[in-house]
């Protein structure tokens, strides 16, 4: 990443996204530890911070190497399912939102990494 001559590295938007996920996922942390007594909140906070930075790091580190089409969408696919779990769970804790967008988010998760895992063996 550091080596290459910067005329010839590409900007990442997944990478880009994974980084603000693992921001977000900090945040949602630390709020989840100060901002909240809840316990059952905390602990949805703390699962959607979990998985927000766990995905969010591994699109910053697959991000700029996905070339080809299931890289991608195996990636594209982890970050739909991210924003599903996660962002239902935080939802839930934040506004009282329910958590049915939480199960479709697991399977799209599950589905991503099949998708990264069909990469793996196609390369």
């Amino acid at each position: 990443m550091f080596s290459m001559d910067r005329r010839t590295r590409r900007p990442s938007l997944l990478a880009c996204i994974g980084a603000l996920l693992a921001a977000a996922s900090i945040g949602l942390s630390a709020y989840a530890s100060h901002g909240v007594s809840d316990p059952l909140a905390q602990q949805h906070l703390n699962m959607a911070a979990l998985y927000a930075f766990a995905h969010g790091a591994v699109l910053v580190a697959f991000g700029p190497r996905a070339s080809t089409f299931f890289a991608q969408l195996g990636l594209c696919v982890l970050l739909l399912g991210t924003l599903l779990f996660a962002g239902s769970l935080a939802g839930n804790a934040l506004w009282q939102w329910p958590t049915r967008f939480a199960p479709i988010g697991g399977s799209t998760l599950m589905l991503g990494w099949v998708l990264v895992a069909v990469d793996a063996l196609r390369r």
